[in-house]
Protein backbone atom coordinates (compact mmCIF):
# COMPACT_ATOMS: atom_id res chain seq x y z
CA UNK A 1 0.00 0.00 0.00
CA UNK A 2 2.75 2.41 1.38
CA UNK A 3 4.71 1.76 -1.93
CA UNK A 4 1.91 2.88 -4.22
CA UNK A 5 -0.40 5.55 -2.27
CA UNK A 6 2.40 7.15 -0.54
CA UNK A 7 4.13 8.41 -4.08
CA UNK A 8 1.22 10.46 -5.04
CA UNK A 9 0.91 11.83 -1.29
CA UNK A 10 4.25 13.49 -1.60
CA UNK A 11 5.97 11.22 0.99
CA UNK A 12 8.27 8.82 -1.08
CA UNK A 13 9.83 8.92 -4.60
CA UNK A 14 8.20 7.33 -7.45
CA UNK A 15 9.76 4.07 -8.75
CA UNK A 16 7.88 2.53 -11.94
CA UNK A 17 9.01 -0.84 -11.34
CA UNK A 18 8.17 -0.95 -7.60
CA UNK A 19 4.65 0.81 -7.97
CA UNK A 20 3.59 -1.82 -10.76
CA UNK A 21 4.74 -4.74 -8.07
CA UNK A 22 2.87 -3.07 -5.43
CA UNK A 23 -0.21 -2.96 -7.79
CA UNK A 24 -0.12 -6.72 -8.49
CA UNK A 25 0.46 -7.71 -4.83
CA UNK A 26 -2.62 -5.47 -3.83
CA UNK A 27 -4.84 -7.90 -6.68
CA UNK A 28 -3.44 -11.25 -5.21
CA UNK A 29 -4.35 -9.92 -1.59
CA UNK A 30 -7.79 -8.65 -2.60
CA UNK A 31 -8.57 -11.79 -5.12
CA UNK A 32 -8.17 -14.12 -1.48
CA UNK A 33 -9.85 -11.63 0.62
CA UNK A 34 -12.76 -11.46 -2.10
CA UNK A 35 -13.35 -14.82 -2.06
CA UNK A 36 -13.17 -15.02 2.11
CA UNK A 37 -15.72 -12.63 1.81
CA UNK A 38 -18.13 -14.34 -0.75
CA UNK A 39 -20.71 -15.94 2.05
CA UNK A 40 -19.42 -13.40 4.87
CA UNK A 41 -20.70 -9.90 5.92
CA UNK A 42 -17.90 -9.09 8.40
CA UNK A 43 -14.64 -11.07 8.39
CA UNK A 44 -15.16 -12.86 12.04
CA UNK A 45 -17.73 -13.86 13.42
CA UNK A 46 -21.45 -12.18 12.93
CA UNK A 47 -20.41 -8.41 14.13
CA UNK A 48 -17.12 -5.70 13.75
CA UNK A 49 -14.09 -7.08 15.18
CA UNK A 50 -10.99 -5.72 15.73
CA UNK A 51 -9.81 -8.03 12.03
CA UNK A 52 -12.54 -5.84 10.46
CA UNK A 53 -10.91 -2.45 12.09
CA UNK A 54 -7.38 -3.41 11.18
CA UNK A 55 -8.38 -4.56 7.11
CA UNK A 56 -10.67 -1.77 6.70
CA UNK A 57 -7.73 0.83 7.98
CA UNK A 58 -5.22 -0.63 6.07
CA UNK A 59 -7.25 -0.55 3.02
CA UNK A 60 -8.57 3.01 3.72
CA UNK A 61 -6.14 4.96 1.51
CA UNK A 62 -5.76 2.63 -1.28
CA UNK A 63 -9.51 3.26 -1.48
CA UNK A 64 -9.65 6.88 -1.19
CA UNK A 65 -6.44 7.12 -3.39
CA UNK A 66 -5.93 4.72 -6.18
CA UNK A 67 -8.34 1.96 -6.16
CA UNK A 68 -10.70 4.03 -8.79
CA UNK A 69 -14.02 2.28 -10.27
CA UNK A 70 -12.14 0.01 -12.57
CA UNK A 71 -9.57 -1.28 -10.37
CA UNK A 72 -12.16 -2.16 -7.44
CA UNK A 73 -14.69 -3.41 -9.85
CA UNK A 74 -13.22 -6.90 -10.02
CA UNK A 75 -13.38 -6.90 -5.69
CA UNK A 76 -17.55 -6.80 -5.16
CA UNK A 77 -17.64 -8.90 -2.26
CA UNK A 78 -14.65 -6.68 -0.65
CA UNK A 79 -15.94 -3.44 -1.95
CA UNK A 80 -19.72 -4.84 0.18
CA UNK A 81 -17.44 -5.54 3.09
CA UNK A 82 -15.58 -2.23 2.93
CA UNK A 83 -18.27 0.29 2.55
CA UNK A 84 -20.54 -2.08 5.03
CA UNK A 85 -17.67 -1.45 7.87
CA UNK A 86 -16.76 2.26 7.24
CA UNK A 87 -20.40 3.14 7.60
CA UNK A 88 -21.02 1.95 11.06
CA UNK A 89 -21.64 4.21 13.27
CA UNK A 90 -18.42 3.98 15.03
CA UNK A 91 -15.77 4.24 12.34
CA UNK A 92 -17.51 7.45 10.87
CA UNK A 93 -17.34 8.94 14.48
CA UNK A 94 -13.43 8.14 14.36
CA UNK A 95 -12.65 8.36 9.66
CA UNK A 96 -15.57 10.89 8.81
CA UNK A 97 -17.48 10.27 5.76
CA UNK A 98 -15.29 7.99 3.66
CA UNK A 99 -14.96 9.11 -0.15
CA UNK A 100 -14.09 6.42 -2.64
CA UNK A 101 -11.28 7.32 -5.00
CA UNK A 102 -12.82 8.61 -8.71
CA UNK A 103 -9.65 8.74 -10.60
CA UNK A 104 -6.29 7.07 -9.35
CA UNK A 105 -3.74 9.63 -8.54
CA UNK A 106 -0.06 10.02 -10.17
CA UNK A 107 3.35 11.22 -8.55
CA UNK A 108 3.49 14.41 -8.40
CA UNK A 109 7.19 15.66 -8.41
CA UNK A 110 6.36 19.03 -7.45
CA UNK A 111 4.55 17.98 -4.27
CA UNK A 112 7.80 15.92 -3.25
CA UNK A 113 10.25 18.92 -4.08
CA UNK A 114 8.09 21.03 -1.70
CA UNK A 115 7.72 18.14 0.92
CA UNK A 116 11.73 17.25 0.93
CA UNK A 117 13.86 20.52 -0.28
CA UNK A 118 17.57 20.14 -0.85
CA UNK A 119 19.27 21.42 2.02
CA UNK A 120 23.43 23.22 1.75
CA UNK A 121 25.82 20.97 2.60
CA UNK A 122 28.09 24.04 3.84
CA UNK A 123 25.25 25.45 6.18
CA UNK A 124 24.95 22.03 7.12
CA UNK A 125 28.21 21.50 7.75
CA UNK A 126 29.10 24.64 9.54
CA UNK A 127 25.82 24.34 11.54
CA UNK A 128 27.62 20.39 12.92
CA UNK A 129 30.70 22.43 14.00
CA UNK A 130 28.88 25.27 15.90
CA UNK A 131 27.33 22.41 17.92
CA UNK A 132 28.97 22.34 21.08
CA UNK A 133 29.20 18.53 22.16
CA UNK A 134 26.89 17.77 25.17
CA UNK A 135 28.82 16.18 28.30
CA UNK A 136 27.74 12.70 28.12
CA UNK A 137 25.40 11.95 31.22
CA UNK A 138 26.58 8.87 33.37
CA UNK A 139 23.91 6.11 32.94
CA UNK A 140 21.84 4.80 35.63
CA UNK A 141 22.42 1.07 36.74
CA UNK A 142 19.23 0.01 35.77
CA UNK A 143 16.98 -1.68 38.20
CA UNK A 144 15.99 -5.14 37.14
CA UNK A 145 12.35 -5.53 36.98
CA UNK A 146 10.37 -8.13 39.27
CA UNK A 147 8.63 -10.28 37.00
CA UNK A 148 5.49 -11.36 38.71
CA UNK A 149 3.97 -14.67 38.43
CA UNK A 150 2.82 -15.99 35.04
CA UNK A 151 -0.86 -16.64 36.99
CA UNK A 152 -1.02 -13.05 38.27
CA UNK A 153 0.61 -11.71 34.54
CA UNK A 154 -2.57 -13.74 32.74
CA UNK A 155 -5.02 -12.27 35.72
CA UNK A 156 -4.24 -8.71 34.58
CA UNK A 157 -4.49 -9.39 30.76
CA UNK A 158 -7.14 -11.03 31.59
CA UNK A 159 -8.70 -7.61 33.15
CA UNK A 160 -7.24 -5.33 30.21
CA UNK A 161 -9.93 -7.06 28.26
CA UNK A 162 -12.97 -5.76 27.69
CA UNK A 163 -15.66 -8.72 29.05
CA UNK A 164 -18.49 -8.78 26.13
CA UNK A 165 -22.08 -9.33 27.43
CA UNK A 166 -23.47 -12.78 26.78
CA UNK A 167 -26.29 -12.31 24.25
CA UNK A 168 -29.62 -13.40 25.70
CA UNK A 169 -31.64 -15.81 24.45
CA UNK A 170 -35.31 -14.61 23.38
CA UNK A 171 -37.24 -18.02 23.73
CA UNK A 172 -35.24 -18.54 26.79
CA UNK A 173 -37.69 -19.45 29.55
CA UNK A 174 -40.88 -20.02 26.71
CA UNK A 175 -42.94 -23.26 27.67
CA UNK A 176 -42.97 -26.22 25.15
CA UNK A 177 -45.03 -25.98 22.55
CA UNK A 178 -47.48 -28.90 21.25
CA UNK A 179 -45.65 -28.51 17.48
CA UNK A 180 -42.40 -30.53 17.97
CA UNK A 181 -40.24 -28.86 15.44
CA UNK A 182 -37.48 -31.42 16.01
CA UNK A 183 -40.24 -34.39 15.21
CA UNK A 184 -41.29 -32.39 12.01
CA UNK A 185 -38.12 -31.71 10.90
CA UNK A 186 -36.91 -35.39 11.19
CA UNK A 187 -40.63 -35.87 9.33
CA UNK A 188 -39.44 -33.60 6.80
CA UNK A 189 -36.28 -35.33 6.03
CA UNK A 190 -36.73 -39.03 6.48
CA UNK A 191 -40.22 -38.99 4.87
CA UNK A 192 -41.83 -38.30 1.82
CA UNK A 193 -42.52 -34.50 1.79
CA UNK A 194 -46.31 -34.90 0.22
CA UNK A 195 -47.80 -37.59 1.12
CA UNK A 196 -45.74 -37.35 4.46
CA UNK A 197 -44.05 -34.50 5.62
CA UNK A 198 -47.04 -31.91 4.44
CA UNK A 199 -49.37 -33.75 6.01
CA UNK A 200 -47.71 -33.74 9.50
CA UNK A 201 -47.06 -29.94 9.13
CA UNK A 202 -50.55 -29.08 9.36
CA UNK A 203 -51.88 -32.04 11.53
CA UNK A 204 -49.08 -30.71 14.49
CA UNK A 205 -48.23 -27.03 13.54
CA UNK A 206 -49.53 -24.80 16.56
CA UNK A 207 -50.41 -21.14 15.21
CA UNK A 208 -50.39 -19.89 19.26
CA UNK A 209 -46.55 -20.65 19.33
CA UNK A 210 -45.18 -20.27 15.75
CA UNK A 211 -45.78 -17.95 12.69
CA UNK A 212 -44.74 -18.51 9.34
CA UNK A 213 -43.27 -15.32 7.15
CA UNK A 214 -43.09 -15.01 3.63
CA UNK A 215 -39.61 -13.89 2.96
CA UNK A 216 -38.47 -11.87 -0.81
CA UNK A 217 -34.89 -10.29 -1.91
CA UNK A 218 -35.17 -6.97 -2.84
CA UNK A 219 -32.58 -6.18 -4.83
CA UNK A 220 -32.82 -9.34 -7.42
CA UNK A 221 -31.14 -6.91 -10.47
CA UNK A 222 -27.94 -7.30 -8.46
CA UNK A 223 -28.25 -11.06 -8.69
CA UNK A 224 -26.58 -11.74 -12.05
CA UNK A 225 -26.10 -15.25 -11.58
CA UNK A 226 -27.64 -18.30 -9.91
CA UNK A 227 -24.56 -19.25 -8.06
CA UNK A 228 -24.54 -15.24 -6.93
CA UNK A 229 -28.30 -15.99 -5.20
CA UNK A 230 -27.15 -19.62 -3.88
CA UNK A 231 -24.20 -18.67 -2.24
CA UNK A 232 -26.56 -15.22 -0.64
CA UNK A 233 -28.50 -17.99 1.09
CA UNK A 234 -26.20 -20.49 2.01
CA UNK A 235 -24.38 -17.91 3.67
CA UNK A 236 -27.47 -16.53 5.53
CA UNK A 237 -28.22 -20.00 6.74
CA UNK A 238 -24.21 -20.03 8.17
CA UNK A 239 -24.80 -17.22 9.85
CA UNK A 240 -28.08 -18.18 11.77
CA UNK A 241 -26.80 -21.39 13.23
CA UNK A 242 -28.36 -20.78 16.80
CA UNK A 243 -31.18 -20.73 15.08
CA UNK A 244 -31.96 -24.52 13.86
CA UNK A 245 -33.46 -25.38 17.46
CA UNK A 246 -36.52 -23.37 16.87
CA UNK A 247 -36.86 -22.10 13.36
CA UNK A 248 -37.37 -23.81 9.79
CA UNK A 249 -36.91 -22.36 6.61
CA UNK A 250 -37.16 -23.38 2.76
CA UNK A 251 -35.97 -20.95 0.51
CA UNK A 252 -36.02 -21.06 -3.28
CA UNK A 253 -33.96 -19.14 -6.38
CA UNK A 254 -35.72 -18.90 -9.66
CA UNK A 255 -34.83 -18.02 -13.00
CA UNK A 256 -31.99 -18.73 -14.95
CA UNK A 257 -28.39 -16.25 -15.16
CA UNK A 258 -29.31 -12.73 -15.73
CA UNK A 259 -32.79 -13.25 -14.34
CA UNK A 260 -32.39 -14.13 -10.46
CA UNK A 261 -34.57 -14.00 -7.78
CA UNK A 262 -34.91 -15.41 -4.31
CA UNK A 263 -38.13 -16.11 -2.17
CA UNK A 264 -39.09 -18.43 0.62
CA UNK A 265 -40.94 -18.92 4.09
CA UNK A 266 -39.84 -18.72 7.53
CA UNK A 267 -41.28 -20.67 10.89
CA UNK A 268 -40.37 -18.65 13.45
CA UNK A 269 -41.55 -19.25 17.45
CA UNK A 270 -43.86 -17.27 18.42
CA UNK A 271 -45.49 -14.15 16.97
CA UNK A 272 -42.80 -12.29 16.38
CA UNK A 273 -40.29 -12.52 13.57
CA UNK A 274 -36.82 -14.37 14.56
CA UNK A 275 -34.43 -11.98 13.18
CA UNK A 276 -36.00 -8.58 15.01
CA UNK A 277 -35.05 -10.37 18.09
CA UNK A 278 -31.49 -10.64 18.42
CA UNK A 279 -29.23 -8.13 16.21
CA UNK A 280 -26.89 -11.37 15.61
CA UNK A 281 -29.75 -12.71 13.92
CA UNK A 282 -30.52 -9.50 11.87
CA UNK A 283 -28.11 -9.35 9.79
CA UNK A 284 -29.04 -10.38 6.52
CA UNK A 285 -32.64 -10.22 7.25
CA UNK A 286 -32.62 -5.92 6.23
CA UNK A 287 -32.57 -7.37 2.28
CA UNK A 288 -35.52 -9.55 2.63
CA UNK A 289 -39.04 -7.86 2.53
CA UNK A 290 -41.20 -10.31 5.26
CA UNK A 291 -44.83 -11.19 5.35
CA UNK A 292 -47.01 -12.87 8.02
CA UNK A 293 -48.65 -15.73 6.04
CA UNK A 294 -52.39 -16.65 8.12
CA UNK A 295 -52.13 -20.52 8.02
CA UNK A 296 -56.22 -20.31 7.92
CA UNK A 297 -56.22 -18.15 4.36
CA UNK A 298 -56.44 -21.20 1.58
CA UNK A 299 -54.63 -19.04 -0.64
CA UNK A 300 -51.74 -18.41 2.06
CA UNK A 301 -51.84 -22.04 2.93
CA UNK A 302 -50.92 -22.80 -0.69
CA UNK A 303 -47.77 -20.68 -1.21
CA UNK A 304 -46.52 -22.71 1.83
CA UNK A 305 -47.32 -26.13 0.91
CA UNK A 306 -45.48 -24.82 -2.88
CA UNK A 307 -42.16 -24.09 -0.80
CA UNK A 308 -42.21 -27.05 1.35
CA UNK A 309 -42.69 -28.96 -1.67
CA UNK A 310 -40.50 -27.07 -3.82
CA UNK A 311 -43.13 -27.23 -6.66
CA UNK A 312 -45.69 -24.82 -7.96
CA UNK A 313 -46.74 -22.01 -10.09
CA UNK A 314 -45.30 -20.04 -7.27
CA UNK A 315 -46.99 -16.82 -8.50
CA UNK A 316 -45.34 -17.11 -11.84
CA UNK A 317 -41.72 -17.44 -11.01
CA UNK A 318 -39.93 -20.58 -12.47
CA UNK A 319 -37.78 -23.14 -9.84
CA UNK A 320 -34.49 -23.52 -9.92
CA UNK A 321 -33.00 -24.88 -6.85
CA UNK A 322 -34.10 -24.91 -3.04
CA UNK A 323 -31.99 -24.66 -0.11
CA UNK A 324 -33.98 -25.57 3.44
CA UNK A 325 -32.81 -24.51 6.87
CA UNK A 326 -33.45 -27.02 9.57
Amino acid sequence: MATWVFPTLGLMQFNKQATDKAMEDIKKSLTVLNNALLTKTFLVGERVTLADISVACNLLMLYKQVMDPSFRAQFGNVNRWFLTTVNQPQFKKVLGEVKLCETMAKFDAKKFAELHPKTDEKKEKKGKAAKEEKPKQEKKPKQEKKEKPKKEQDDDDDDDLPKEPKAKDPYAGLPKSSFDMDEFKRTYSNKDTETVAIPHFWEHFNKEDFSVWLAEYQYNEELKRVFMACNLVGGMFQRLEKLHKTAFASVCVFGKDGDVSISGIWICRTQELAFRLNEDWNIDAPSYKFTKLDVDNPDHKKIINEYLLMEGDFGGKTFNQGKIFK
